[in-house]
């Protein structure tokens, strides 16, 4: 997928299996995510949008005890 083009569902599930096969960070998942969903000019499908909220705000703490808001568990 290139900057240029909106993703496909495909792509945004290969971002989420990614993560959850530690190639890809919390940080890179949610910096990818992020810019998806801060582009107001795109249509989404109701499971994409689904999907990248869920990676959007991937890494974010939910204390000073090292975990996150959206915890593996």
């Amino acid at each position: 997928m290139d900057a240029g083009h909106q993703p496909t569902l495909d792509e945004v599930e290969n971002r989420l299996a990614s993560l959850i096969g530690g190639r890809l960070t919390r940080d890179e998942a949610d910096r990818w995510a992020s810019r998806w969903v801060a582009d107001d000019r795109l249509a989404w499908d109701d499971i994409s949008w689904w999907a990248l909220n869920l990676l959007c705000g991937i890494d974010l703490p939910a204390d000073e005890s090292g975990g996150y808001l959206h915890d593996d568990g």
